[in-house]
């Protein structure tokens, strides 16, 4: 009779150090991005690596790794001797990103158009009522993490799943203005109205209307960067009164 076989002896899963130490650093860096684009570290407040680490409960390295990053992104200034600090809202950087979001949130709106059934339809209203009950509640910090929420529904209806990710990685100055513009006023009441012109076009099928509506209301950062720059204009590195690019109006009682 052959003998019983030993049972084999597992060895302790560990985990490698290295991508530990890439989490780290990849949850510092979101946290403080995240910070600078909602207005938590104004444009111009001072970034000290050890206050940071100490308040994160990590070494400074996770930390400088993620402020390098976040200078890559054109995030945080670092100047010799004086120190790090959270870079003011670049103009030119806004109205790149606004180009872009608009470039592709257009491309994939065509094909929602084609794609969006009755579920995407329902969602999509559902955002506007959240919407509207911050409105009620005045909280605009939360109106923001729902027109957020519009934007990446509208463009998963499309069927491009992952394309949202490419638009916020690059629209941190945008999202700095926009965060800006939300108290200025009846600015959030036009924005759910923009919405719901898209929606309403998007439900009828009218691809033509729907790209208008879209249009006019990604475009509405050109009527806002002037006026929020006048109100603050020690978080902007370019001076008040630079020439913005004309628009054309795109559609009666939007924002154009």
């Amino acid at each position: 009779m052959a003998a019983p076989q030993r049972p084999t002896r597992s060895t302790p899963h560990r985990t490698p150090a290295a991508p530990a130490k890439e989490s780290v650093r990849v949850r510092v860096h979101a946290l403080l991005r995240s910070r600078i684009t909602s207005l938590e570290l104004l444009p111009g407040a001072p970034l000290s690596e050890n206050e940071l680490a100490a308040e994160l409960d990590v070494s400074r390295t996770p930390v400088r790794e993620a402020l390098i990053l976040l200078g890559e992104e054109s995030l945080v200034d670092v100047f010799p001797k004086l120190g790090t600090f959270v870079s003011r809202i670049s103009v030119d950087a806004v109205l790149e990103a606004q180009f872009m979001r608009e470039a592709l949130e257009l491309a994939a709106l065509r094909e929602t158009v084609k794609r969006a059934d009755a579920e995407d339809i329902a969602a999509l209203r559902t955002i506007l009522d959240t919407q509207r009950a911050t409105l009620t509640a005045a909280d605009p910090d939360a109106f923001f993490e729902e027109d957020e929420a519009f934007h990446r529904r509208l463009m998963e209806a499309s069927g491009h799943r992952t394309l949202w990710r490419t638009v916020t990685t690059a629209k941190a100055h945008l999202d700095r203005a926009r965060r800006l513009s939300l108290p200025l006023p009846h600015r959030i009441e036009d924005l759910i109205a923009e919405h719901t012109a898209v929606v309403d076009a998007l439900e009828r099928r009218d691809a033509a209307s729907a790209e208008k509506a879209l249009r006019g209301h990604l475009q509405g950062v050109f009527d806002d960067i002037g006026t929020i720059q006048a109100n603050h204009p020690e978080l902007f590195t370019e001076p008040h009164g630079r020439t913005l690019p004309a628009r054309p109006r795109v559609h009666p009682g939007l924002r154009a």
